[in-house]
């Protein structure tokens, strides 16, 4: 299911830029360029001003992206900025938090995922990843109260937005999905997979509205 794919990569992909830096071959220059759009290399904790810039430069690239490639690379900008709560004890716990979620601890993970946000209650993707947790164990009500706080601290979270879609849809409410889904698509219009869903969605609304 693309939802799922999606929340994994969302949720686990920020683990390997922790570190404050892009993946990169070793044989490549030391930033990534798409076009004449540069993607700005995150290689230390930025303060608040500069994150909240870099994001939003980042977020105007993103939405005027010309290619899926183009896409991935602004979101892995965007979420490498998410991951730098701006406390340590919460990185640390959320990056612990994270390994544990891959070798399928989920107990482990919430538990200090709990903690990360009893240290950093404004850490907007602590509580996505938690929402995300929560979502793959079927715990659709927590999850959503989450993705309430995730898009509280950061309105421009697409990845929050489409996982209350997808709660939504699946609980029945189609046409409050559908906005949720659309909300999604205009801070980032190449999810993968998000915009179909929207066309058969919105289909399938309207088609009770006749």
């Amino acid at each position: 299911m693309w939802l799922h794919r999606f929340f994994i990569i969302v949720c686990l992909a920020p683990l390997a830029l922790a570190s404050g830096a892009f993946a990169q071959d070793s044989k490549n220059p030391p930033r990534n360029r798409v076009g004449a759009a540069e993607v700005p290399r995150i290689v230390a904790p930025v303060t608040a001003r500069e994150r909240q810039e870099r994001l939003d430069r980042l977020f105007d690239r993103l939405a005027a992206s010309a290619s899926d490639e183009d896409a991935r690379r602004f979101e892995s900008g965007i979420e490498a900025l998410w991951s730098q709560s701006g406390s340590d004890t919460a990185d640390l716990l959320t990056q612990r938090a994270l390994e544990l979620a891959a070798s399928e601890d989920s107990a482990g993970a919430l538990t200090l995922l709990r903690a990360a946000l009893e240290a950093k209650p404004d850490y907007a993707e602590g509580w996505n990843k938690r929402a995300t947790l929560f979502f793959l164990k079927g715990d659709y009500g927590r999850a959503m109260q989450d993705i309430r706080e995730t898009l509280r601290h950061e309105p421009r979270h697409y990845g929050a937005w489409a996982g209350l879609g997808r709660i939504l849809e699946q609980t029945g409410d189609e046409r409050r999905a559908l906005d949720a889904y659309r909300r999604a698509l205009a801070i980032n219009p190449r999810i993968d997979g998000l915009r179909d869903q929207v066309t058969k969605l919105a289909e399938k609304v309207q088609g009770r509205e006749i």
